[in-house]
């Protein structure tokens, strides 16, 4: 999927940007603007490139024949949104599992345009002890990627600003579905 993946990425005329660094064996990756489902597709595309072996959260719903299969394999983790369930604590144990584990989350929780950001990948990645990446898509220059990357110290208000601030500005496939356009 390596091969196939660059080939279609530069055929496309898109960039990828960054990555994840050596040594870096677990992180969460959160991932804006997410306004379009082909932000799934550039941004799978982009870690088959990068070839990190990346898990995903989406919604329950979506795992149905034929696509579950298809799901599991691209690394999805099933989500139930009906119920209040401990997610935070539940992904957070996950890194004790794993040696290597990078999960991607849009903490826009959805498509559509949201004011307000989840902010369980902040304490999924506090909770365990490991690094947030700050992934992107930027329609407008063509570029997908990774650029930021830091632990959280527990400050949630400074560091959410911090990451306000990376994504001000990106370029949304739908820009009146992100807020921070």
């Amino acid at each position: 999927m390596h091969y196939i993946s660059k080939i279609f990425i530069r055929l496309a005329g898109w960039k990828i940007i960054g990555g994840i660094p050596e040594g870096i064996n677990k992180c969460v990756v959160v991932v804006a603007p997410h306004t379009s489902m082909w932000d799934f597709v550039w941004g799978r595309l982009a870690y088959f490139v990068l070839r990190v072996k990346v898990k995903f959260l989406i919604k329950k719903e979506m795992f149905v024949f034929p696509i579950s299969g298809l799901l599991n394999w691209l690394g999805g983790i099933p989500v139930d949104r009906s119920k209040s369930t401990n997610l935070v604590d539940y992904i957070a144990g996950l890194f004790k599992i794993y040696d290597h584990l990078y999960i991607t989350i849009t903490p826009e929780g959805t498509r559509k345009l949201n004011h307000k950001w989840k902010k369980g990948f902040y304490y999924i990645a506090l909770k365990a002890n490991v690094p947030i990446a700050l992934g992107f898509l930027d329609y407008k220059k063509k570029e997908v990627g990774i650029g930021k990357i830091f632990t959280p110290s527990g400050n949630f208000e400074e560091e959410f600003k911090m990451i306000e601030d990376f994504y001000k500005g990106r370029g949304a496939k739908f820009p009146e579905n992100f807020n921070l356009s």
